[in-house]
């Protein structure tokens, strides 16, 4: 029995001998919280490594969504790969079946297509995204992999936001009729978002502006800009700070809690 369980037991009898507090000091000090039951016993999983993005093409992300059919309980899938730098979609493609074969290819065609090398590739615990295969084209490019903890969305939340944008934009038709309607859909949405979205995450510039470097001249005008409007009236503002518009400079994924003495 548990502490909890004696302690409504012997109250239920009329008796109280202690709190529930006090029967788990006395288990601490007898050595006697163990795990009894037959469960298995929980296991502690580890965050995952922290990854330090200061410029494109250092970490990539990637994932694999549902896309419905028009027949409930059949699916497309989308597979995404995201900069997490400049949130660019740097690839991107949608098929019939969840495989590591067409991963591979999505890779492939991605870095050959933009004769590009990055440094980390971050997923979850899918069966396509440990396949041994693409694993092994990954660590040829010398691409250090890591793996978000089982059931844990957090672990990779920039492909998440990613999903949740496209699912929840007003213009998402909820069911695809057929591969090419949802591959039409999906073409039309990256170029959206690489192209048009302006990103919170960025300062309010699209991901192409960033990956360009076009966002650096949009921020000195917005900057010089801002510089004007207080000259010209200074009693808005006050003693408050301009806001200063700019990149990042650092996008970290799973970052660590930092203890200080």
């Amino acid at each position: 029995m548990t502490p909890y369980d004696i302690v409504v037991s012997l109250l239920d009898d009329g008796i109280y001998i202690a709190s529930v507090s006090s029967f788990y000091r006395v288990l601490r000090e007898e050595k006697l919280l163990t795990h009894r039951c037959n469960s298995k016993r929980r296991k502690s999983r580890e965050k995952p490594v922290e990854r330090k993005a200061t410029e494109i093409n250092k970490v990539w992300c990637w994932d694999i969504t549902w896309l419905p059919k028009t027949v409930k309980g059949y699916f497309f899938y989308g597979y995404l790969i995201i900069d997490i730098y400049d949130r660019t979609i740097v690839g991107w493609a949608v098929h019939e079946t969840e495989s590591e074969k067409l991963a591979l290819e999505l890779f492939k065609d991605t870095v050959c297509r933009q004769d590009v090398r990055f440094e980390y590739l971050h997923s979850d615990n899918g069966t396509p995204m440990k396949g041994v295969s693409l694993n092994a084209f990954l660590k040829n490019m010398d691409v250090s992999l890591s793996y978000s903890r089982p059931r844990v969305s957090n672990d990779n939340p920039f492909i998440e936001s990613f999903f949740r944008t496209l699912k929840y934009k007003p213009e998402y038709p909820q069911r695809f009729r057929n591969i090419e309607e949802a591959r039409d859909w999906m073409a039309n949405f990256v170029n959206w978002y690489n192209t048009e979205h302006l990103h919170s995450a960025l300062d309010y510039v699209t991901p192409s502006q960033v990956r360009s470097g076009e966002a650096e001249n949009i921020f000195n005008n917005r900057n010089e800009v801002m510089k004007k409007a207080k000259m010209k009236n200074p009693e808005r503002w006050g003693s408050r700070n301009l806001k200063i518009w700019g990149n990042p400079g650092e996008v970290i994924l799973n970052k660590k809690r930092r203890h200080f003495c």
